[in-house]
């Protein structure tokens, strides 16, 4: 039986968002031909498809609210077949790959008090390599639960919804026989406010925050 609803591939993502901008590989031979530029690739050896901004990676992150942070924090333990796809990039550019950071959801890391992971190495100038991604493909679902937590416009957008929607469904007439339009907003108003004030508690007594703000954080409680 075929899956109702396709998973997301974030390579795929992370390429429609890429090839979105012009003229990114020569910024990239730039950063490659300076002798300062972190990992030495040989830019005539490159997967074009393999290469992404920093930009770009937070797109995604902040869409599926993941995170980017080195791989010394990773827990979920890097698989033999990412280990072997780093050597063979590292024997064919002839370097050592250093530095190297992984795109993948919060509870996969190490995390300090205050599904599918991509490794990555840096190339200088906030562009990255993509060296493996192992594990299933992200829910489509993922993206629309987490929607809400994107930023405060989304998360008031959505507690607007939900708050119209239950007030929608509630039988209005055991308040007034005669329900007003008047009615209808007063007791939205009060779902509104009640829904809000339990948003409110949740974020600070977890120390929640938008996925825009903890994207690249190394910290749990924020």
């Amino acid at each position: 039986m075929k899956k109702m609803i396709k998973s997301v591939d974030l390579h795929i993502e992370l390429l429609s968002l890429r090839d979105k901008e012009e003229n990114f590989l020569d910024e990239v031979y730039q950063i490659l031909s300076t002798p300062k530029s972190i990992n030495a690739f040989d830019f005539d050896k490159l997967d074009t498809n393999r290469i992404f901004h920093l930009n770009h990676i937070r797109d995604i992150c902040i869409d599926y609210r993941l995170r980017f942070l080195d791989v010394s924090r990773f827990k979920g333990g890097i698989p033999e077949a990412a280990l072997t796809q780093q050597k063979a990039i590292e024997n064919t550019h002839n370097t050592q790959l250093d530095q190297l950071k992984i795109m993948a959801p919060s509870k996969l890391f190490k995390l300090d008090s205050a599904d599918d992971p991509l490794l990555f190495a840096p190339m200088g100038n906030d562009y990255y390599y993509l060296i493996h991604k192992w594990g299933n493909d992200m829910s489509p679902l993922r993206k629309a639960i987490v929607w809400p937590f994107k930023n405060i416009i989304t998360m008031c957008i959505s507690l607007l919804l939900v708050s119209l929607a239950i007030t929608w469904v509630m039988p209005l007439h055991l308040f007034n026989p005669n329900p007003t339009l008047s009615d209808f907003l007063l007791i939205f108003l009060f779902v509104f406010k009640s829904i809000a004030a339990v948003a409110i508690y949740y974020a600070f007594a977890l120390g929640k925050n938008f996925n825009r703000a903890i994207w690249d954080s190394r910290y749990y409680n924020s």
